[in-house]
């Protein structure tokens, strides 16, 4: 049996452990720093996730077979190379690789040098030169701020006096801290988004069932970007022609570039997408697992998460056959009120015990802790309720007809998960 270590306190990380709990390799789970739902299933550790060494120590006291690291932070900052160098076994790409999420004008530069297709975009250091540059631009334009900004770095603006505040918001008040040292200013796509996850080994790609994810905090798709309010797999706006067309122009040069340059890239690459008129185009690359597209992603996947794990750290990824159920899932996020602005801690979530032992309907825990007997808001995003069924339908009621069970005060959800599926006659038109 191989114990296991997993980074990370969200609903991501609870997924992986839930994955992986279900491996017959699997021993003793740890998560650091965890969550209420990842005590259920594993022992949290109190450690920052920036701090690598004691980490790396309790890693190596442990016995711990294979790291995984959830979030974004930890895989920037050089976690994978300082693990390597202290020879344990971690998944995850390393820090230059990492670089495709951790700098936005990296990565754009990358997808221009290899024609991969993607938004027209210019780069800003001053905030005299970005207001010029906005006084002449068409709206709306898409303002990011350069580095990690958690999800939630990205404004569209409709008019010079929106797109000079979300300048000054990200470059002068640095409302996302360094991130904001430069900004990407560029062309507005519209269109449908979808997801796209790739397991890689440097030498082989899979692409994982596609996903969408619901980023703006409103109904209809109003209101600011968050992390994410919920998502649904697989979703049939990536058909297989879409598939090809990604293959061909997005993954295929990017790993050629990758490879040609000698950035060894292991792990999960995220790809989100804009799709119009059947054209695929990169809105933005991520280096690990999605949140919320794990949540519905994972529980699709057959295969064993470790060995799919080790395959990719052994450079045998081509002797993996991924395996997908038939089924659909969807994850609808329970929030704190008031999240992605102002929003409060500490209260008592109830409803949680009916979700304990169903294989098609459960609960991931992101933003909880324990306290006393109770579990307790600790975040934002609180949770995600998890439906499994073999139509769109089936999985959309199933989480609606569930998620009012659970309540903790001003909790607030959207409602209109999978709304899109409505257009294409998967959901009724109520």
């Amino acid at each position: 049996m191989k114990n296991v270590l997993i980074v990370g306190s969200g609903g991501r990380e609870h997924t992986l452990a839930w994955k992986l709990n279900q491996s017959s390799r699997v021993g003793q789970i740890y998560v650091i720093p965890g969550n209420a739902g990842t005590a259920e299933i594993a022992e949290n550790i109190d450690i920052d996730i920036l701090d690598f060494a004691k980490m790396a120590d309790f890693a190596e006291n442990n016995n711990i077979y294979m790291t995984f690291i959830g979030p974004e932070k930890p895989l920037v900052y050089g976690i994978v190379d300082y693990f390597k160098k202290r020879r344990l076994n971690v998944f995850g790409p390393n820090q230059e690789a990492a670089k495709l999420e951790g700098s936005k004008v990296y990565a754009k530069h990358i997808m221009e040098e290899c024609g991969i297709p993607t938004a027209r975009f210019s780069v800003f250091t001053e905030v005299k030169n970005a207001n010029k540059y906005v006084e002449n631009c068409n709206f709306p334009t898409v303002i990011k701020a350069e580095g990690l900004a958690a999800g939630k770095g990205v404004i569209i603006v409709n008019n010079k006096k929106e797109a000079k505040a979300a300048i000054k918001k990200i470059m002068e008040n640095r409302y996302f801290g360094e991130a904001g040292r430069r900004v990407v200013i560029e062309e507005y796509l519209n269109g449908e988004e979808a997801t796209i996850m790739v397991f890689a080994d440097g030498q082989t790609y899979y692409p994982m069932v596609s996903a969408q994810d619901h980023k703006q905090v409103g109904e209809g798709d109003t209101g600011p970007n968050t992390g994410g309010m919920g998502a649904y797999a697989p979703t049939p706006l990536v058909t297989d022609e879409i598939k090809n067309k990604v293959d061909k122009n997005i993954l295929n040069p990017l790993f050629d570039y990758l490879k040609k340059n000698n950035l060894d890239f292991k792990g999960v690459l995220f790809l989100g997408l804009m799709i119009k008129n059947g054209e695929p185009k990169v809105l933005e690359f991520n280096v690990r697992f999605g949140d919320p597209e794990a949540q519905v992603v994972l529980p699709l996947l057959e295969n064993d998460l470790l060995q799919v794990a080790e395959k990719i750290n052994q450079n045998k990824l081509k002797e993996v056959t991924l395996r997908w159920k038939s089924s659909k899932a969807m994850a609808v996020i329970l929030a704190s009120g008031g999240y992605p602005i102002e929003y409060e801690k500490g209260k008592t979530i109830k409803g949680l015990d009916e979700f304990n032992n169903s294989d098609n309907l459960f609960v991931i825990q992101a933003g909880t802790k324990v306290k006393g007997d109770s579990i307790i808001t600790d975040g934002g995003r609180v949770l995600a309720l998890v439906a499994l069924g073999d139509s769109y339908q089936s999985i959309y009621d199933r989480c609606y007809d569930n998620i009012g069970k659970i309540y903790f005060a001003d909790a607030y959800y959207r409602k209109d998960i999978g709304h899109r599926l409505k257009g294409v006659n998967l959901l009724k038109n109520e």
